[in-house]
């Protein structure tokens, strides 16, 4: 299976629609590519959002009246049939009333409908403009509970560089500023919008920052500091990569950092090497 296969189930998996068998080949899929592990991560995350950020409404109570009364008439109807006794509730009468309650409550529920779907959407739209900060945001905490936070362990950016460019479609800027406080630790790739994208990972005191670097996409927009789930992330662009760095350093000193690193790709500081 590859990804493109798996991209088109990976809905169907988080909403258990999928059968055993077709789930468990999916899941191996899953198990071993990042970047359908990410998307399916993501899914779960919208899931979960949504639950908790969607209104809820609450039906009238003349409307549940309605419908109760409606219901109940229906129910003796369908009794009264059964035991072939006749009755007014099945007169002509009764059976258009019947259907003009049935009508107002399914107008009522399409009503309904439409107004949790605009509000969904308009959950939906409202975070992807962000959508990038969470996935990343999602990547850092993977990588930091599942102790994966980096795949070549090293502090130099000749190490470093050539492992990710050997796994990239690009090259990505990697600098050493120890100056700055924050270390380089080494790196491992990742997936943002879907398209592997380089990590590098820093230290700063007790803290540690994710820092991805992708080819700045014509007319990318983003928040300079947004904080998701408690992480600060901080976004820069400079020879023509985006930067975002995460993690929960303070805004203030993350914000700097992340700059420095995208001015660092155009003319290399004093301190880089």
């Amino acid at each position: 299976m590859n990804c493109s296969q798996a991209g088109a189930q990976l809905a169907a998996l988080h909403d258990g629609e999928l059968d055993e068998a077709a789930a468990a080949v999916l899941r191996v899929h899953v198990a071993t590519c990042a970047q359908c592990a990410a998307e399916l991560a993501g899914l779960a995350q919208l899931s979960r959002d949504i639950r908790a950020q969607a209104p809820r409404h609450l039906a009238p109570a003349a409307l549940r009246r309605r419908a109760g009364a409606a219901f109940a008439a229906a129910g003796a109807g369908d009794s009264i049939r059964s035991g072939a006794l006749a009755s007014p509730a099945t007169s002509p009468a009764a059976r258009r009333e019947r259907r003009r309650w049935f009508s107002a409550g399914a107008l009522a529920g399409a009503l309904l409908a439409v107004a949790l779907g605009a509000a969904t959407l308009a959950l939906v739209q409202r975070q992807t403009s962000d959508d990038v900060a969470t996935e990343a945001v999602d990547n850092h905490v993977r990588a930091t509970l599942g102790n994966h936070l980096v795949a070549v362990l090293s502090s130099d950016r000749h190490t470093v560089k050539p492992w990710l460019s050997a796994r990239l479609d690009y090259a990505a800027p990697v600098f050493e500023l120890p100056e700055s406080g924050f270390a380089l630790a080494g790196a491992r790739i990742d997936s943002l919008d879907r398209r592997p994208v380089a990590t590098l990972v820093y230290r700063y005191r007790d803290h540690v920052v994710d820092v991805f670097v992708r080819p700045l996409a014509p007319g990318a927009t983003g928040p300079r500091l947004d904080t998701v789930r408690g992480f600060n992330v901080a976004r820069a662009t400079g020879a023509g990569m985006e930067w975002r760095a995460v993690g929960d350093v303070d805004a203030a000193v993350l914000a700097p950092f992340v700059e420095r690193l995208a001015r660092a790709g155009s003319t290399p500081p004093a301190g880089a090497r």
